[in-house]
């Protein structure tokens, strides 16, 4: 997620003896599958240190995880996974709940490393990426404006900087109509504490909390470029690097470029900072990489690829591959470029909700929110039109009755 690193087909790392630096001797044969970045890399070689694990570093990956999983016995007894790439191997029951490992052997794991799904955990982030705040730094000082810590204050900023005329426009954002449309919304309503389904996985978006996460956007949009239908995350990242924006929510994964020297007119101007605060949580979504676990599996096994996995996501781990991501472990000092996105996963940013039905909402909200943006309906009817959209296309996945 954060620095994919490519590697050179499949690698494949195998320790036969325990290493001083690992607190757990294992003696059963492990294996993992996962992609193949410099994350994952710095990961399972800790893994590897404490003996009998092979770790398979794919970035064929996702393609692989379902069939190996439910292979019985599973081919892997350990998955790196996203967000996204959790759900096939959820749906099709190959992965474990594990409050009984993180009870005996977690104890250690911040909550928003716990990814639930019904209540339950199922896996064990590692690491973010999500979108924050980055700003001129130099056109708030000049102006004398504090660093927006919530989308009025942001708006608020925009005001003051628009009457100024120092940029084209005071805010960029992701809002091409389609998936990042939707992303928006989904990091809006999670800000707002919105549950996106009741029971029976019924929509839950056409109500106050989903009203207020269309009038922030659209009042976001009066400062934007007027096409911003079509701005996606490049868009908004060529923006700010040729100077013509003020603020964006953006992906951390894109904070790098604002100082690419090739590319960028700005370099060491802009600045990152959480995302604005909806009313009870930061407006973003946390998409993470952790680790799953194999049904398919001894409950033995299982014990020992899960003590395997908290050596791999240690802290002496993290102080030695501190830039490799945005870490969520112990022990990760966020440097400039990382601060945005560690300080609002700190702040307690909902990790993106992914399920089937997510899925399908996410389609219908990124195809249904531009009637609203651009006048054609208002608030409710376009929310009352979406839920409607969701409920066919759910129907006819099975996932409604």
């Amino acid at each position: 997620m954060f620095k994919k690193l490519a590697l050179a087909g499949a690698l494949s790392v195998m320790a036969t003896g325990a290493w001083a630096a690992c607190a757990y001797e294992n003696t059963t044969p492990l294996k993992s599958l996962s992609a193949g970045f410099e994350a994952w890399k710095a990961v399972t070689d800790a893994m590897a240190e404490c003996g009998n694990f092979q770790a398979s570093l794919d970035q064929e990956f996702r393609e692989k995880q379902p069939e190996a999983f439910a292979a019985k016995p599973a081919l892997y007894q350990i998955g790196g996974v996203a967000n996204s790439t959790m759900v096939p191997l959820l749906n099709a029951g190959t992965i474990r709940p594990l409050d009984d490992l993180v009870a005996k052997y977690g104890q250690h794991l911040k909550p928003n490393q716990l990814i639930k799904v019904d209540g339950q955990t199922y896996a064990i982030a590692m690491m973010v990426n999500l979108q924050h705040l980055m700003y001129r730094e130099d056109i708030l000082n000049d102006l004398g404006i504090a660093v927006p810590t919530t989308y009025a204050e942001m708006l608020d900023a925009a005001a003051e900087i628009k009457e100024a005329g120092v940029v084209d426009y005071p805010i960029g954002g992701t809002f091409k109509t389609g998936w990042n449309l939707g992303e928006e919304f989904i990091n809006n309503f999670l800000g707002e504490g919105g549950e996106f389904f009741t029971d029976g996985n019924m929509p839950n978006i056409n109500n106050e909390k989903g009203v207020a996460a269309l009038e922030v956007m659209k009042a976001l949009t009066e400062y934007m470029d007027p096409e911003y239908l079509v701005s996606d995350s490049t868009y908004v990242q060529q923006q700010f690097q040729q100077g013509k924006i003020a603020m964006a929510n953006l992906w951390a994964s894109r904070a790098a470029a604002m100082d690419d020297e090739a590319e960028s007119q700005v370099v060491g101007k802009v600045v990152m900072a959480a995302a604005p605060m909806g009313s009870e949580r930061p407006a973003s979504s946390l998409w993470w990489d952790g680790m799953v676990f194999a049904t398919n599996m001894t409950d033995e096994e299982a014990e020992a690829a899960f003590q395997v996995a908290m050596e791999g996501m240690d802290t002496e781990m993290v102080k030695a591959n501190n830039d490799a991501a945005v870490w969520l472990i112990d022990g990760f000092d966020a440097g400039r470029l990382a601060k945005g996105a560690y300080e609002t996963a700190q702040k307690g940013a909902a990790p993106y909700p992914g399920s089937g039905p997510m899925g399908i909402m996410h389609t219908v909200l990124g195809n249904g929110i531009s009637d609203y943006l651009n006048g054609a309906k208002d608030a409710a009817t376009t929310l009352a039109d979406i839920e409607a959209a969701y409920i066919t296309a759910a129907k006819e996945s099975g996932l409604v009755q």
